[in-house]
């Protein structure tokens, strides 16, 4: 066994705190890794508060993960020691069902293996990215250029995948006029990968001050959603919504700003229900959808995207004793736009 340091929740609304616990071997299939940056996801604020239920502990988040390959098993063929490499969401996968077989292992008919707060195989509790180390069998290990800024690469194993996802499965190609609500985490990805693409990108926001930055990212355009009058120009306007927004909303006059056949891809989970009237889907032949994170082969793909491009996060590095007031300050959604923890400070 490897020993790792780590910070770890050790219950429910505990703080994080350092934790030393040890990772397996290195099997003929497995990559090691030195971890050199992990991103702080909301989704890890909930699990270390069990706020979704069924958080096991002591819990080890993160799934945002760069590093340097210090070790391969026999039977690795893609990595080799000194190799930047990169883990998301996932460690593992049935590997048998229709999903898996296309390359959709997100969505496992038998269920993922999480980066963390999930269970391997055999049993064993996932540890994820808020370690010195870790160790992923070569299948779901991501090879990251060396033209990109690592601490910036990051949240792209995330955050990025998620919005690029919807992108690409909806087609977005140059032209297109495609939307993107809620200016976070997501929100700022969408806008840089959708102004990439080409499309023209527009941000629907409740907030003014909010224009400088989303036009410095890429959007094209900038609706305040609260003036009536900006809402009704661009009734029937958008080819693509990408909707990034978890807090409670009436969907309507949203879905009202699609053409025929428009899509709302659905991101953020909101606490309640969203409100929605069907004759605005009726009326256009408009679509609500919803997406997840993406497949190893479509992440592989949005990395070498971002390495031709040149699309990364921004991002606020951190310090690992840092983690508990980021996560604070990430309720509040003062950061712009994702935190990293820089592992050497660990």
């Amino acid at each position: 066994m490897i020993e790792t340091k780590a910070y770890a929740a050790p219950a429910a609304h505990a703080p994080l705190a350092p934790f030393d616990f040890q990772r397996r071997d290195v099997g003929p299939h497995d990559v090691r890794i030195e971890i050199l940056f992990c991103g702080v996801c909301h989704s890890d604020v909930h699990q270390v508060r069990d706020e979704w239920g069924g958080s096991i502990f002591p819990m080890v988040p993160g799934h945002e993960i760069v590093g340097r390959v210090t070790e391969v098993g026999a039977h690795v063929q893609n990595f080799k020691p000194g190799d930047l490499a990169g883990v998301g969401c996932m460690v593992d996968s049935c590997q048998s069902c229709p999903e898996c077989a296309e390359g959709l292992e997100q969505y496992c008919d038998n269920g993922f293996v999480g980066t963390y707060n999930a269970r391997e195989k055999d049993g064993t509790p996932t540890y994820g990215g808020y370690s010195k180390q870790i160790v992923v069998t070569e299948k779901f290990v991501l090879r990251v250029s060396e033209k990109l800024d690592l601490a910036r690469v990051a949240p792209l194993l995330c955050a990025g995948i998620t919005t690029w996802s919807p992108l690409r499965q909806w087609n977005a190609k140059a032209g297109d006029r495609v939307a993107v609500m809620g200016l976070g985490g997501l929100g700022h990805m969408a806008v840089k990968f959708a102004a990439a693409m080409g499309c023209e990108v527009t941000v629907l926001s409740t907030s003014p001050g909010k224009e400088a930055d989303a036009r410095a990212l890429g959007a094209h355009k900038f609706v305040v959603t609260k003036d009536e009058a900006a809402m009704r120009e661009v009734r029937s306007y958008f080819d693509l919504i990408i909707n990034t927004v978890s807090a409670p909303m009436d969907l309507t006059p949203y879905i009202g700003t699609l053409r025929l056949d428009g899509t709302m891809v659905l991101l953020g989970v909101p606490p309640e229900a969203p409100q929605l009237h069907a004759f605005n889907l009726i009326a256009k032949r408009r679509r609500i959808a919803g997406s997840l994170i993406g497949g190893i082969q479509e992440t592989q793909e949005m990395l070498d995207f971002c390495a031709e491009h040149n699309v990364m996060s921004d991002v606020e590095v951190i310090r690992m004793d840092y983690i508990n007031e980021a996560y604070e300050r990430m309720i509040k959604s003062d950061v712009k736009y994702r935190f990293v923890i820089d592992l050497a400070t660990l």
